[in-house]
């Protein structure tokens, strides 16, 4: 294991603060890729904390009732189990997740869940809060890319019907007694596909790993040397998606990072996380500032991405 120092940013003042924090994050996006957020008015620590407690209140519940809405790769919603294979290690993650589209909420959100009346009202409310600490992020690197400050805005606005930005509530088996049974990694190697990734831990469900390597968005660079990313509830893990590292032509790092399974003497339980996926409209043109890489719509730039590093792969019977 390679110790390199993931950058902590506060975010503490944030108004009075702006230039500060503004040359911090791109330091971080240029010459790392990830960075941990702390001290943000919102989502607060509270508000992290609850939406656990709603994912655990969500998983807890019976298959037969979390499959009602199956996963719907045309859509990027819905549950499933034990049914994303990474390339990396040719074998599904343990784990199952639930992918949430802010647009599609009446139509592939659960809608009976009678045990969790506030699950909608919440997880819009979380979605808004990640959404607006999101687009505050961005303005930065739109400014450095010598954009306007509210291209990203602009782009992943969640009041048209068509914005892909998405909330994914995970959670990796309890391996407790089956540590032997369990895959060395509860997720694989990869890269994000996306412009930018927020991604809540709670403590003690440690496990996550980052390595460089990367010197261009299209690239398979993989090195041997990672660096752990403390899982602490209330802090905010964010890193760079490959098509924010296209967007900036290179200058931006998404780097491939992994979830490592927990050894006999490790924390055997159930490892929670939220994930918020920044990803633009489908027509959203995506060239850099330079012209580096030929203009492609982020639909294309998805489809592209996923041809390059997925397989089709077959969902639970």
């Amino acid at each position: 294991m390679n110790i390199r120092q993931i950058p902590r940013i506060s975010l503490r003042d944030f108004d009075t603060r702006r230039c500060q924090i503004g040359k911090e994050l791109i330091e971080a996006a240029e010459n790392v890729g990830f960075f941990i957020l702390v001290d943000q008015q919102r989502p607060s620590k509270q508000e992290i904390e609850e939406m656990f407690a709603l994912s655990t209140k969500y998983f807890a519940l019976p298959d037969q009732i979390k499959a009602r809405y199956p996963f719907i790769r045309e859509q990027n919603s819905g549950w499933e189990k034990n049914a994303q294979i990474r390339p990396s290690t040719g074998v599904a993650d343990p784990k199952e997740s639930l992918q949430l589209q802010y647009f599609r909420r009446n139509k592939y959100w659960p809608n009976d869940l009678s045990d969790i009346p506030q699950f909608h009202q919440m997880c819009l409310q979380f979605m808004e809060s990640s959404q607006d600490l999101s687009m505050k992020i961005l303005s930065f690197f739109a400014v450095a890319l010598g954009f306007p400050p509210s291209f990203f805005s602009e782009a992943h606005d969640l009041s048209f019907e068509d914005c892909l930005s998405t909330m994914r509530l995970l959670r990796y088996h309890d391996v407790t007694g089956k540590v032997s049974e369990m895959p060395e990694w509860r997720a694989g190697a990869h890269t994000d596909f996306d412009v930018l990734t927020l991604l809540f831990q709670e403590t003690g469900g440690d496990g996550l790993e980052v390595c460089p390597g990367r010197e261009a968005h299209t690239s398979f660079a993989l090195g041997d040397k990672w660096t752990a990313v403390p899982a602490r509830t209330g802090e905010i893990t964010v890193n760079i998606g490959d098509m924010l590292m296209a967007w900036s032509d290179d200058r931006f790092k998404s780097l491939y990072h992994r979830v490592k399974a927990p050894g006999p003497n490790g924390n055997l339980k159930a490892r929670n996380s939220i994930a918020y996926f920044n990803q633009p409209r489908p027509q959203v043109r995506i060239e850099g500032p330079t012209g580096k890489y030929g203009a492609l719509t982020a639909s294309q730039y998805i489809s592209s991405a996923m041809e390059r590093y997925y397989r089709p792969t077959k969902g639970p019977e």
